[in-house]
């Protein structure tokens, strides 16, 4: 299983860094239970483990050290006496396999041999599970992504066991890794002296009067923190949920060198770094389910969720407040990121063209030219309508925009007709934001 699977990755790069020689059940002993389970407050939930079988009268919280150990112990009787299920092998099927139970994931029907280690690997790789918003959680089978995660449980093992935290709820291990990479992947944001405080801050937490918690991040701003560290990678990742109704995806190839392309194209278009990267990278993804839908994760899956009303709908976009500004840099990032996807340079093209089309609509008289740009125009779905507008607009055009408005129709005229809907859309878009810089 490939809880198993990642799980011997990580036992392999452990050994290597630390210099160590642990087997699986070592490491699980002396590692993996004493940080998960061998507390008041666990860091993971395992429905129908024997760590949350509880006899008459017990809670987890309540459990002293040897009640943890006689859990740990009926784990090890388990492992090495019975057929693996899902009670014991986190990823193996519930142990009713034969009649297909709903409530198994990453489930194969061919007969694998299994040992005793594949049970304790399987452990080791759930708490390796990168949680994302949407349910669902990622495995990355690649040793510096593992051990950088590894590092994360001993900071939430710290944070679950401070007094003044006490409000602070356990059993979000998977959840904790998506943010902990996320922040500590990411030199923008990472601070060697951060505490409590500082990730609250991130937006790793959230807390109230009586509760605290981590909160589930966007799998695109992972994406862009994963990036940072394998910019021009391509990295097979494994996507599935466990709940009630445990959810497969299965394998999705993760394409990070679209972050990078995607932070290439703004510092291009704009300079430097976005002032707010938290906010701005927020912006980008569909749904991590739809985004799998794709095939593949990279540029299209991190189209922003929002734009799709600009493209698709016809809904008018407004520049008013500095977040519509935020949300205009991002779209028209992502937008001339698709149209130049196979180019190295990057063009401002769109904005040129606004300017020729605002200087257009702003000389003439009456509401003519208004209307024929703002209503027809811009609200145009087919390249055909797009270009009769535009043979209007040459019509009585200023012999000084006569040139542009032709290479803008030989440009358009080219291009498949996706092109020419990320093309309008962002056309519209930089006239939007002329227009309100000169009103």
């Amino acid at each position: 299983m490939i809880t198993s699977v990642v799980g011997r990755t990580f036992l392999k790069a452990y050994n290597e860094k630390y210099g160590k020689d642990f087997s699986p059940k070592e490491f699980f002993e002396e590692e993996y239970w004493q940080l998960f389970y061998n507390h008041t407050k666990y860091m993971q939930w395992v429905t129908n483990s024997p760590f949350v079988q509880m006899k008459s009268g017990q809670k987890p919280h309540l459990l002293n050290e040897q009640e943890r150990i006689e859990k740990l112990e009926a784990l090890f009787e388990k492992a090495g006496k019975e057929m693996p299920d899902a009670s014991f092998a986190l990823g193996f099927p519930a142990s009713e396999a034969k009649e297909y139970a709903s409530t198994s994931g990453l489930v194969s029907d061919l007969a694998i041999p299994v040992d005793e280690d594949e049970v304790y690997l399987s452990w080791i790789g759930s708490g390796l599970g990168i949680g994302v918003a949407g349910g669902f959680t990622i495995l990355f089978d690649n040793a510096e992504i593992t051990l950088q995660t590894y590092e994360g449980w001993k900071i939430y093992r710290k944070y679950l066991n401070d007094p003044t935290l006490e409000k602070l709820r356990g059993n979000q291990i998977n959840t904790w890794n998506g943010q902990w990479l996320t922040y500590s992947m990411d030199p923008d944001k990472y601070r060697e002296d951060f505490d409590f405080s500082e990730l609250e801050n991130n937006g790793v937490f959230k807390a109230n009067a009586s509760l605290a918690e981590v909160n589930t991040v966007n799998w695109s701003q992972l994406f862009f923190s994963v990036s940072q560290e394998f910019p021009k990678t391509e990295m097979m990742g494994y996507v599935y949920g466990f709940g009630q109704t445990n959810k497969t995806i299965g394998f999705i190839p993760f394409q990070f060198k679209s972050g990078t392309r995607l932070k290439d194209v703004y510092k291009q278009l704009f300079g430097g770094k976005y002032s707010n990267p938290k906010e701005f990278e927020s912006l980008f993804g569909m749904h991590i389910k739809r985004a799998c839908e794709l095939g593949s994760i990279g540029l299209l899956a991190l189209r922003p969720d929002s734009l799709v009303k600009y493209m698709k709908e016809g809904k008018t976009f407004s520049i008013k407040k500095d977040e519509d500004v935020i949300n205009y840099q991002a779209y028209k990032t992502w937008l001339i990121a698709m149209l130049s996807k196979n180019k190295e340079e990057i063009t401002d093209y769109t904005m040129q063209m606004a300017k020729v089309i605002q200087s257009y609509r702003n000389g003439g008289k009456g509401n003519s030219r208004i209307t024929l740009i703002d209503k027809n125009l811009f609200e145009t779905k087919s390249k055909k309508e797009f270009l009769e507008h535009l043979t209007t607009i040459v019509s009585d055009a200023d012999e000084t925009n006569l040139e542009d408005i032709k290479q803008l129709k030989n440009e358009i005229h080219l291009m498949t007709n996706e092109e020419f809907v990320y093309f309008s859309t962002l056309l519209k878009f930089d006239y939007t934001y002329l227009q309100r810089k000169t009103n």
